[in-house]
C-alpha cells in the first residue's frame, strides 16, 4: 500500500497561540497514527522580534526581508534551535504525536546553504541589498528525513542552513525564511502534500471576506487570477512560490488556515477548507 507524504509548514504566529498549535498537532498526530510519513517545518518571526526588542536590537527588514547581522543569527539561534524548537515538540508530544523529533536544518547538513549575494528585491529599491547571514538552499540532503521516518519518527524542522564548506574551525549557519526551506525539503522529497498555514483560510477572491475562499486552482487558474487582480497583495508571492513547488514534482500545495480539524480536512478532502493549487 502506497504511503502518503507531506510537509507542513506553519510560522511563529501559531505557535504564539497555544490552542491553535494544539490542535494543528492533534490533526498531525491523527494523520500519522493512519500512516502518514510527515515532517513539519517551522518559523518564529514574531519571536525573533520580541527577543531582539528585549535584548535591545532593532530588527531591520527590507520590503519585508530580515536583515541577518551576527547578533540577529544568534537570536534566531535562540529562537528557532532553542525555545520554539522544544516548545513545539513539547506540544506535538502533549498532542498524542509521541515520535516528535526536533531537528535543525544544520543537523547531518540537512539544510545545505550558501551566504546569498546582494540582490535586488521588489520593493527594496534600485540598489542590491545585503541580506547579511542569510542563506540560499543549495541542497536538501534527505537521508536524515528519510532515516527518522523509517524509524516511525516525526520530523520537527527549524529552518536555518548550513555551509558544509568550514571557513577555520566551523561551518557557517545561515537564517533561512521558513517557506522557503519548506518548499525545498517538500520538493526533495517528492512529497505528496505541502501544507501551508496561513492567517487566512485559502485564496480568497475578496481580500477581507473568508466567504469568498477559491477551493481549487489549476497553475492556469491561478496565473489568470493574479493577472486579473483576483488574487492580489501578500497573496501573489504565496501562489507564485506554490506555482514553482508544484514543478518541483510536489503532488498538491495546499494554502489553509490554522484550526481545530482543519488539517485534517484537507487532507482527506483537497479544496474542502482551504485552496489546493495542483499543476
Amino acid at each position: 500500500m502506497a504511503v502518503t507524504t507531506a510537509v507542513l509548514k506553519f510560522g511563529g504566529e501559531v505557535i504564539a497561540d497555544a490552542r491553535a498549535l494544539a490542535a494543528v498537532l492533534a490533526d498531525v498526530a491523527k494523520l500519522a497514527a493512519s500512516g502518514w510519513k510527515l515532517a513539519i517545518c517551522h518559523g518564529g518571526g514574531p519571536q525573533a522580534n520580541a527577543l531582539q526588542e528585549r535584548l535591545g536590537l532593532v530588527p531591520t527588514k527590507v520590503a519585508g526581508r530580515r536583515v541577518t547581522d551576527a547578533a540577529t543569527l544568534q537570536v534566531m539561534k535562540y529562537v528557532l534551535a532553542g525555545e520554539l524548537s522544544v516548545d513545539v515538540v513539547a506540544a506535538a508530544l502533549a498532542a498524542g504525536l509521541t515520535g516528535a523529533v526536533g531537528v535543525s536544518g544544520v543537523s547531518a547538513g540537512l539544510v545545505s546553504a550558501r551566504r546569498r549575494p546582494p540582490v535586488k528585491v521588489s520593493g527594496g529599491g534600485d540598489a542590491p541589498v545585503d541580506f547579511g547571514l542569510v542563506g540560499d538552499v543549495v541542497e536538501i540532503r534527505t537521508a536524515l528525513l528519510h532515516h527518522l521516518w523509517a524509524g516511525g519518527y516525526t520530523p520537527v524542522i527549524n529552518t536555518l542552513g548550513v555551509d558544509l564548506i568550514p571557513v577555520g574551525d566551523t561551518c557557517p549557519v545561515y537564517n533561512i525564511n521558513a517557506d522557503t526551506v519548506s518548499s525545498a525539503i517538500a520538493g526533495a522529497l517528492r512529497v505528496d502534500h505541502l501544507f501551508l498555514m496561513t492567517g487566512v483560510p485559502g485564496v480568497l477572491r475578496d481580500k477581507d471576506d473568508p466567504s469568498t475562499r477559491i477551493d481549487r486552482l489549476t497553475a492556469a487558474d491561478a496565473r489568470a487570477a493574479i493577472e486579473s487582480g483576483v488574487i492580489v497583495g501578500g497573496m501573489i508571492p504565496k501562489v507564485e512560490e506554490a506555482l514553482d513547488n508544484l514543478k518541483l514534482g510536489i503532488g498538491a500545495v495546499h494554502i489553509l488556515g490554522a484550526g481545530a480539524g482543519v488539517l485534517q480536512a484537507e487532507a482527506a478532502a483537497p479544496g474542502s477548507v482551504g485552496t489546493v493549487l495542483v499543476a
